[in-house]
């Protein structure tokens, strides 16, 4: 058997789905989009990115999340910090992968738009420059999906708040890499949202 590579084994995809989805109404993570929820269909995109490198962050209702989301390749951790906002998810899920992996694939469960291509380019992407931050772009600004390089582990879990890692995109802008993919500016916040691209 061929001896894997850093950059082929050591990415881990990780779907943050662990908001209280106030703005929603409702339990988001379970909303559905063509026929799943917004949970399994982000999970099914990490997998074939990451294969069974894939994690899920769940926090509000957890049970009934990872009820929906597994059986499935890959596994899941629950943040029980999750009312502090995505920061926590995002540290949480770092902390569970940082021992055996070389980057980080951050991914958003309510961004249904996401295509497997645009992942697989990222993905190719950070192939080439493993030291960058890979983003998406779109917009005119950067954000997830967003591959952070092991480096910035540390800076991943100090982060507070619910304002996710858009800091560390500016303060490294020099090392980041944007991907276009005008559609990940889509993310459903609300049932309007959901129903205005159903």
């Amino acid at each position: 058997m061929q001896a894997s590579t850093l950059n082929d084994d050591k990415l881990f995809s990780v779907v943050l789905a662990a908001g209280k989805s106030s703005r929603f109404g409702a339990l988001k993570q379970l909303a559905k989009y063509r026929g799943r929820t917004l949970t399994r269909g982000a999970l099914d995109l990490a997998r074939q990115a990451t294969g069974e490198r894939s994690l899920l962050v769940t926090g509000a209702q957890w049970g009934k999340v990872a009820a929906d989301a597994f059986p499935a390749k890959g596994f899941f951790v629950r943040n029980d910090a999750f009312e502090e906002g995505i920061a926590s998810s995002i540290a949480c899920g770092v902390r569970a992968i940082e021992q055996v992996a070389d980057a980080v694939l951050i991914m958003l469960a309510d961004q249904p738009m996401i295509s497997a291509e645009h992942l697989q380019g990222m993905k190719a992407c950070w192939q080439a420059s493993p030291s960058c931050i890979i983003a998406s772009e779109f917009a005119h600004t950067a954000g997830p999906p967003i591959i952070f390089p092991v480096a910035y582990f540390p800076s991943l879990k100090a982060l507070k708040g619910d304002r996710g890692a858009r800091a560390l995109l500016q303060h490294h802008a020099e090392e980041v890499i944007r991907v276009p993919f005008s559609d990940a500016a889509i993310d459903i916040d609300t049932q309007d949202d959901l129903e205005r691209i159903d």
